[in-house]
């Protein structure tokens, strides 16, 4: 009634004045944050502006309250647009339901307001037909038989995934089984049967998994589309899966050249490491040799070599990878590397002091070392750490930044051939004749087995104390040998004492309190007892 009451009253003034519609005012009008009108679950338009003082929130309850106000009558429900001065009017029945103005079209889709009243128009024409539908108690029981339908043929669908799924796994299984067990190499199975039923059953259960979700999804959409108030959530469930497998095709389409050139670079370096390989192999195998590069360090060359081929391709290939480009890749790279700057230093320190090592040539593999307080023979030069194995048969690990930090003695260089050195120190009073006891040195060191007698066991006096000389015996030891060297050192030891016991000699270091009575020196005519000889008699 007051709208009624306000428009004769617009009427009668525009009468006394002279003004016609067109020079009515418009209704000031603001921006204000969007909001969608919606009925039966579906959109009917977007409020995105103030009318009146009145918000978009507000003119969204306001037409969702006079929509279920005029779809709850009699009547044709006949959706009709109506131009106004204020915008486009959305009427049913002749009676307006909503304004749709300027400010409420959608810049960004380039619309206009007549586009966007009948966009509203459809959207209103749909959920009138939807309403109408919900009420059909006919149209009720056709949606109920068609989900019941649906549902009893989603239930035998599962029943045949199950079933075949089981048959499908049993046979597959049995078949990886056959084929592993000709897969053999020297009587050695090259693929484990367990480990080959294992990874088939796990590959069709996910397949199953996957399938029977889809089922699963498909039955959802379908049976929500039946009924008017869900069928908005069913399209969008098929809408969605589709543009999925969409978006999924597109990019596996798209990614195909880029992905043929990773692959070729990828194939191009591969091809690159063969011939790499097949010629430190002949490096390695004496075939051929190069001034900087021998027989030792060609294993590690190797190593080096593919690492910087693979890295290479792979920074090649990087930007033809799928999704290289994606801000989820990027950000995936920068986490990775930053892992790696961070926890790498010591690594980085490591594999640079096994190159040091290695190509320093420090030491080589089955050299006899001493290494800080360890000492054996190297069994393994690695990148960051070295294994030696005592004598005492265990395997010691050494981190190759200690090694370049310690003091190495090398057994193995200063020998003539093969093997390594031997040595141990005595000291014994100046009342044995120095001649005398170098003699039994060398006799104790060629009763050792395993100590060569080519070259032969020298005695040098490294020291000539207060009260003795210091006498070191140092010989060249066999490398095949199968005892480790604290054996035969423990044997050289045994030697050594028994030949002093043959020969009434003690071992024995002398600590002087006071002067003897009695000098303790050696007259020359007892400069050569038995078993030194003499240089003049025969």
């Amino acid at each position: 009634m007051k709208r009624l009451l306000i428009a004769c009253c617009l009427g009668l003034s525009m009468a006394s004045t002279g003004w016609s519609a067109e020079s009515l005012p418009v209704p000031a009008t603001t921006v204000d944050a969007a909001s969608t009108l919606h009925y039966f679950n579906r959109p009917v338009f977007t409020f995105r502006s103030a009318l009146s003082g009145v918000s978009a929130a507000d003119r969204t309850q306001r037409a969702a309250a006079r929509l279920r106000e005029q779809l709850g009558g009699q009547g044709p429900h006949r959706v009709s647009q109506k131009p106004d001065a204020m915008g486009v009017l959305v009427q049913i029945n002749g009676a307006t339901t909503f304004v749709v103005t300027a400010n409420d079209v959608d810049v960004l889709q380039q619309e206009t307001l007549e586009a966007s009243a009948q966009r509203a128009a459809q959207a209103l024409d749909l959920v009138i037909a939807e309403s109408r539908e919900a009420r059909d108690w006919q149209a009720m029981v056709r949606a109920l038989g068609w989900s019941a339908l649906a549902t009893a043929l989603a239930l035998a669908l599962a029943w045949v995934l199950r079933h075949g799924h089981a048959a499908l796994a049993r046979r597959l299984v049995t078949l990886s089984e056959w084929h592993s067990r000709k897969l053999q190499w020297g009587g050695i199975e090259l693929l484990q049967r367990e480990r080959a039923a294992t990874v088939v059953r796990k590959l069709l259960g996910g397949v199953h998994s996957l399938v029977l979700l889809l089922l699963v999804y498909e039955w959802l959409s379908f049976v929500l589309a039946r009924f008017p108030f869900t069928r908005a959530w069913g399209e969008t469930l098929n809408s969605y899966l589709l543009n999925l497998l969409g978006l999924i095709g597109s990019a596996v389409v798209g990614a195909v050249p880029g992905l043929f050139t990773a692959v070729v670079i990828f194939y191009l370096a591969r091809a690159a490491t063969g011939m790499l390989g097949r010629f430190f192999d002949r490096i390695q195998q004496g075939e051929h040799s190069l001034a900087w590069l021998d027989a030792d360090v060609a294993v590690p060359t190797r190593r080096i070599a593919t690492a910087v081929v693979w890295l290479f391709a792979l920074a090649m290939a990087y930007p033809y990878l799928p999704g290289a480009q994606t801000e989820a890749f990027k950000g995936l790279s920068v986490l990775v590397g930053l892992m790696i700057s961070l926890g790498a230093s010591n690594l980085v320190g490591q594999a640079a002091s096994g190159l040091i090592l290695t190509y320093g040539r420090v030491f080589r593999r089955g050299e006899y070392v001493r290494i800080a307080d360890q000492e054996g023979t190297v069994t393994d030069v690695g990148m960051f750490a070295t294994r030696i194995r005592t004598g005492l048969g265990e395997e010691v690990t050494i981190s190759n930044t200690t090694i370049l930090g310690s003091t190495t003695k090398n057994y193995s260089r200063a020998v003539q051939g093969a093997g390594y050195v031997l040595d141990t120190t005595v000291t014994i009073g100046y009342d044995t004749p120095w001649r005398q006891v170098h003699a039994m040195l060398e006799e104790a060191a060629t009763r050792t087995e395993g100590v060569l007698t080519t070259p032969a066991p020298q005695v040098f006096q490294t020291a000539l104390s207060d009260w003795y000389p210091v006498y070191r015996l140092v010989c060249q030891a066999v490398p095949s040998e199968p005892r480790p060297r604290a054996l035969l050192l423990s044997a050289l030891h045994a030697n050594i004492q028994d030949v002093f016991n043959t020969y009434g000699v003690q071992i024995m270091s002398p600590q002087y309190i006071a002067d003897p009575q009695a000098p303790k020196q050696v007259p020359p005519d007892q400069w050569y007892p038995a078993p030194a000889p003499h240089p003049h008699r025969p």
